[in-house]
């Protein structure tokens, strides 16, 4: 399975978030909804923050890993299963697009593994 990208999930105000990481440091806006902000370099796509809003139930992954195909997913997910590793939601489809399920990894983060729907 190849990673395509990692992506870091932060938690908080989304005005306090694009001042420090669009003013000041230079990512554009890539997604703006109620719920969730998603921030990217404009030179280097892979390169991304999503943020959710105060108040989004959890479990709220610390990361996201871009497998690249819903089949790597299920791969990921069998993988983790037979380790013994607690999956705390999924997988499923989201209506978004995006194909995924959380694991909750050795160190205890909750990991959202996940794939585009072509």
């Amino acid at each position: 399975m190849a990673i395509m990208r990692i992506m870091p999930y932060l938690h908080g105000d989304f005005e306090a978030v694009k001042d420090f990481y669009v003013d000041a440091l230079g990512l554009e806006v890539a997604m703006d909804g109620e719920h969730f902000l998603g921030l990217r370099s404009a030179e280097h796509r892979q390169v991304q923050l999503v943020v959710s809003a105060p108040g989004v139930e959890q479990p709220l992954p610390h990361m996201g890993i871009d497998l690249g195909t819903p089949e790597a997913v299920d791969a990921a997910h069998a993988a983790s299963l037979e380790r013994g590793l607690e999956v705390v939601y999924g997988p499923t489809d989201e209506p978004w697009g995006i194909y995924r399920c959380f694991v909750r990894d050795p160190t205890g983060k909750v990991v959202s593994l996940l794939a585009r729907r072509a």
